[in-house]
């Protein structure tokens, strides 16, 4: 296979694809996706057989256990797909909504209409249940789209590429609407990223390392985030209660995801009421503490931290605690080691939780909530393709309109400019 030639007759297909899927009414797409959802459904035979083959492949390659768990489709991660289908299709429908409408003195209506990006590139890593997920919110947003998956997902993304042929059948749409990459070479990827005539914007899904080579070689923008370094800062101000609950919950509830907290920072006048009390709570639930010299002396068991350890996204039952002087400081060490994902304080004071949301530069900032609702489900947006720390087009959870952008429009009544 020509790989270069290959990808450069995707783009095209799906840059023809998306003027089709821009132009198509809400009910048509949301048809597709139920289509989808029923093809899904009545190929599960299918697609277990497909991903039978992926994990019999990845088991002889020797893939670690987090790896094959996530590649593998049970029976319950289909029916997952399939009501993610069904929750997509009963979102709103962003494209074509007017918003900012306003006279200007010449007599024009000025506003703005919500209109899809085009072509979406989603470049991901061994889930094969993203590409339904991938696939349907892209085409629910009115853009045709993609999908590179992992070369280990191989099998079950083809299978699950010919039920997505299928829902748009079905409907009239074109096929090349949203299209699986059928290589695993990984030129594929490097073709995919430099193609701006034919792909308005890539979104990768994916360990660090493959985020940081699709940021650095990429000649099409791309929506995405490096790090979750997310932080909880316990304030003079904090309700002792409340700041145990949530700084355990930040960091205890889970530690694989990118909104999980990796530093508590808290301020001097609370640290002896508080730290004993969660060093407890986190020894029973396993996770090793890494401190400054006066989380230390109040937590014996804690270790000394090192300058990494305020830069680590550890993914794991690691914390690095560090006691501050008050807001001032923990404003500084927020801006100074956070990834601009999410940042929360716990406190009862207004002037001072008003000051944490304007200074704090994070994708999202909270007030006494648990960084691990950093998400588009709890966010109210139904679902989402990502998080972006990006500060252009989207910021933070990337749900429905996250795949939009906007253009004005004008409404006259024959005014010209004089």
């Amino acid at each position: 296979m020509d790989v270069d030639q290959y990808m450069v007759e995707l783009g095209m297909a799906a840059r023809a694809a998306s003027r089709v899927v821009a132009a198509s009414s809400t009910a048509v797409r949301n048809h597709a996706l139920l289509a989808v959802c029923d093809t899904l459904d009545g190929a599960r035979a299918k697609l277990a057989d497909a991903n039978a083959q992926d994990m019999e492949r990845g088991r002889a390659k020797a893939l670690d256990a987090p790896l094959l768990d996530r590649l593998e489709l049970t029976p319950v991660r289909i029916d997952a797909m399939l009501e993610g289908l069904q929750q997509v299709a009963a979102l709103p429908d962003p494209v074509g909504s007017i918003s900012d409408m306003r006279t200007m003195p010449s007599g024009i209506g000025v506003g703005r209409m919500r209109v899809p990006l085009g072509v979406i590139g989603i470049i991901y890593e061994s889930r094969p249940n993203v590409t339904v997920e991938a696939a349907s919110l892209c085409l629910k947003a009115g853009n045709a789209t993609i999908l590179r998956g992992g070369s280990e997902a191989l099998a079950s993304n083809g299978a699950i590429a010919k039920c997505l042929v299928q829902g748009l059948q079905a409907v009239g749409l074109p096929e090349a609407a949203v299209q699986v990459v059928a290589t695993a070479d990984r030129a594929a990827v490097g073709k995919l990223i430099a193609m701006p005539e034919y792909v308005d914007v890539i979104v990768p899904r994916g360990g660090k390392g493959l985020i940081e080579r699709i940021s650095k070689d990429a000649k099409v923008p791309v929506i995405k985030h490096l790090d979750g370094v997310c932080h909880v800062y316990i304030d003079d101000g904090a309700d002792d209660k409340m700041a145990v609950s949530i700084a355990v919950n930040a960091k205890a509830q889970r530690y694989g995801t990118c909104n999980t907290m990796e530093t508590l920072l808290v301020a001097e006048s609370k640290a002896a009421a508080v730290l004993p009390r969660l060093a407890e709570a986190y020894a029973a639930a396993g996770v090793e503490l890494r401190g400054c010299p006066r989380t230390v002396a109040l937590v014996p068991a804690a270790t000394a931290a090192i300058e990494q350890d305020w830069h680590e996204e550890y993914l794991a039952p690691v914390l690095a605690v560090r006691v501050v002087a008050d807001l001032q400081q923990a404003i500084e060490h927020i801006n100074t080691y956070s990834s601009q994902h999410t940042d929360s304080i716990v406190t009862r004071d207004h002037g001072r939780a008003m000051r944490f949301l304007r200074e704090v530069d994070s994708s999202s900032v909270m007030i006494n909530a648990s960084t691990r609702l950093a998400d588009g489900f709890e966010y109210g947006l139904g679902a989402e393709i990502g998080i972006s720390t990006d500060k252009l087009h989207a910021r933070g959870p990337v749900g429905l309109e996250g795949l939009t952008s906007q253009k004005f429009v004008v409404l006259g009544e024959g005014q010209i400019r004089s």
